[in-house]
């Protein structure tokens, strides 16, 4: 009966370059969930502007003390917060923080995982540490960029490397640098985004990603995505305007499937995750004529659009996303 749905908020927004991605990911989500089961609204959040659209294509202030709105006079309460912004405040932590303190549950892990998976560098070398292979990288903060010589690029990364944002989503600031005189510009372009810049070994690879999400009763992972961009690397234009080949199951020998599949369910384990993430690898010779999974990045929200990764993954695995999406918010009641 109406009286006992769930009421669902799909957050998103943000204060990110992403915003726009996030708007089309929250569409892509309102679509999927079972709206026999729950009732859905979409929360726009930007700076201090939070909303909630309303079926009648209207908009009314949410109260952040708890997260309530008003609709037809009445004062109303959510259940459960799913959140899918790409970028702060909702993948670093800090709207995991508010909900925490709100007491609402939410879709993502928790203050901390997404707090070290938002800053790729931390979250490389935490992960080295459990034997994950990560490229080599370092890291240039502003005004600290002295410390960090071309020198010490040249000879610890190598040319060619990427310059991405250290701590933000993965679609703006990225830049494939191939000689030194590209540096400077490249860091001046990722510091747009971000205070701090990572600049990373290029590994010349298979590019593939992976979803997986957990409930206490399964692990579930999904079908592997092969990545083929026709731009030189995985950049906005091939995530969003269609300039690449997304090809699930990938075309990789069985076993690597394997092994990538079981990493991603120990990296979820090691991370201690909630909900659905995606973790993006590249596929390199490991020189003895075998295969090195390198982990590229841990997507702790990703896109939700219907051409996403992960709702392809969950279609190529004979799945319903309303199913998959019930299984994530009821695993936490």
């Amino acid at each position: 009966m109406k009286e006992n749905k769930r009421t669902i908020a799909i957050v998103c927004g943000g204060d990110s370059s992403e915003h726009d991605v996030s708007l089309r990911s929250a569409q892509g989500l309102y679509s999927f969930f079972d709206k026999q089961r729950y009732d859905v609204y979409v929360v726009d959040i930007k700076k201090f502007d939070w909303h909630v659209n309303l079926p009648d294509g209207t908009t009314t202030k949410i109260d952040r003390n708890d997260f309530s709105f008003v609709e037809n006079g009445k004062r109303k309460m959510f259940d459960y917060a799913y959140i899918t912004i790409h970028g702060t405040p909702g993948e670093n932590g800090i709207l995991q923080g508010y909900f925490e303190l709100v007491d609402i549950p939410y879709s993502t892990s928790g203050v901390l995982v997404e707090a070290m998976t938002f800053d790729k560098f931390v979250l490389n070398q935490y992960l080295r540490s459990y034997g994950v292979s990560v490229a080599e990288s370092l890291l240039i903060r502003r005004g600290m960029e002295h410390l960090v010589s071309d020198d010490d690029i040249l000879s610890r990364i190598g040319m060619p490397c990427f310059v991405k944002p250290a701590n933000d989503g993965s679609s703006f600031g990225v830049s494939k640098v191939k000689n030194i005189d590209q540096l400077a510009p490249a860091v001046r372009k990722a510091m747009m985004e971000s205070d701090e810049v990572m600049v990373e070994q290029f590994l010349n690879g298979t590019e593939i990603t992976v979803g997986c999400y957990k409930t206490k009763e399964k692990t579930v992972v999904f079908p592997i995505t092969e990545v083929v961009s026709s731009n030189e690397f995985f950049d906005y234009d091939a995530k969003y305007n269609g300039q690449v080949q997304e090809i699930t199951p990938a075309r990789i020998p069985e076993d690597v499937a394997r092994r990538a599949s079981e990493l991603t369910s120990a990296i979820y384990d090691i991370l201690h995750c909630n909900g659905i993430i995606r973790i993006d690898y590249i596929l390199t010779d490991n020189g003895k004529g075998g295969v090195k999974i390198n982990l590229l990045e841990v997507n702790t929200t990703p896109g939700m659009t219907a051409t996403s990764f992960i709702p392809q993954q969950v279609k190529a695995a004979g799945l319903e996303m309303a199913d998959v999406l019930t299984d994530i918010v009821e695993n936490q009641f």
